[in-house]
């Protein structure tokens, strides 16, 4: 069900050296409440960053990431998936980002936003995982075990894609960490903590990925959610990766399931591909002034990059196919 495990950053490109917080407060998301249905867009937007949802009102169900301002830092379990241990956004605030990751299967959402760069965000975990680990629950152990001494730990890995490719950098962020042969070091993190991502420098998109552990048979019985505010992007991209969007179409529907459809506002012939999150292109067509399909029924759910090319121009953007 809640089984999206990437999220990636839609960084706009603009003309400034500049930075944007994404805070999420400007999707009005009530004190107390949450937001599972980002709506038609299926994309939750706020400053440079796009988190994908995707909601079915049959079972009430969300995958993706889900918006909260939820404060519940006591409750156990399932049924408070929702809330940051931290009580709140970060500095106080209302609201951030909750996620659920199963895997480590890529989602590409770069768009035309390619080539800039994320200098970090701030990460805490749900009062769901914290609770898990510190006290245990019917799936998941108790951090340190009965002794304490168990070698349990609980990490996010930030890898970055560029032009297509994954990088061989990594960030590391324990969400968790038993680890230490001194036991008075361990620590289950219960507050807002900065993570710097300006190492990876230059990204198209970023993949997250979550390890424990404490591993079953099925995977992680550790609860694998976490919580994300205030993630910090640079508006401009380097120099090699700008994006001439100036190609005038508009592609729908989206998400899509059998036909996209592409108008190109152009009085001359373009040139369409589609690539799958891992840069591999899986589909190319002429296009022509005016209406356009393309048929893209034979691919895999995913999320893939729509590129239209006339000459040196090139328009870039993301579609969802289901």
């Amino acid at each position: 069900m809640k089984s999206l495990n990437t999220f990636i950053f839609l960084m706009f490109t603009t003309l400034l050296t500049a930075q944007t917080v994404a805070d999420f407060e400007n999707l009005n998301v009530a004190v107390g409440s949450f937001g599972n249905n980002a709506g038609a867009t299926n994309i939750f937007n706020s400053g440079n960053v796009g988190l994908p949802n995707f909601y079915d009102a049959t079972f009430d169900s969300w995958s993706g990431w889900a918006i909260s301002a939820t404060t519940d830092v006591t409750t156990p379990g399932y049924l408070n998936q929702y809330s940051a241990i931290a009580g709140g956004g970060v500095g106080g605030s209302a609201t951030y980002a909750v996620t659920y990751i199963y895997g480590s299967e890529v989602r590409n959402l770069s768009g035309n936003a390619v080539g800039g760069g994320v200098m970090g965000m701030y990460l805490t975990n749900t009062t769901y995982a914290y609770l898990s680990m510190l006290e245990g629950d019917g799936f998941a152990k108790k951090f340190g075990g009965e002794s304490g001494s168990d070698p349990d730990f609980f990490k996010v890995t930030v890898r970055k894609y560029l032009n297509g490719q994954l990088g061989t950098d990594s960030v590391e962020f324990y969400l968790a960490d038993y680890r230490s042969a001194n036991n008075s070091e361990d620590y289950i993190v219960n507050d807002w903590t900065f993570l710097d991502l300006s190492p990876l420098g230059n990204v198209d998109y970023l993949e997250f990925t979550l390890s424990s552990s404490d591993v079953g048979d099925f995977g992680l019985n550790t609860p694998t959610y976490f919580c994300v505010d205030d993630v910090t992007t640079t508006d401009k991209p380097s120099a090699s990766h700008e994006v001439d969007s100036s190609i005038k179409i508009e592609a729908w529907p989206n998400p899509v399931t059998e036909f996209l459809q592409i108008t190109l506002n152009e009085n001359e012939t373009a040139t369409a591909w589609l690539s799958n999150a891992y840069g591999q292109n899986v589909a190319q067509q002429e296009m022509q002034p005016g209406q356009n399909q393309v048929d893209v029924s034979d691919l895999a759910p995913g999320v893939f990059t729509l590129q239209v090319a006339c000459g040196e121009r090139v328009h870039s953007q993301i579609f969802i196919k289901k």
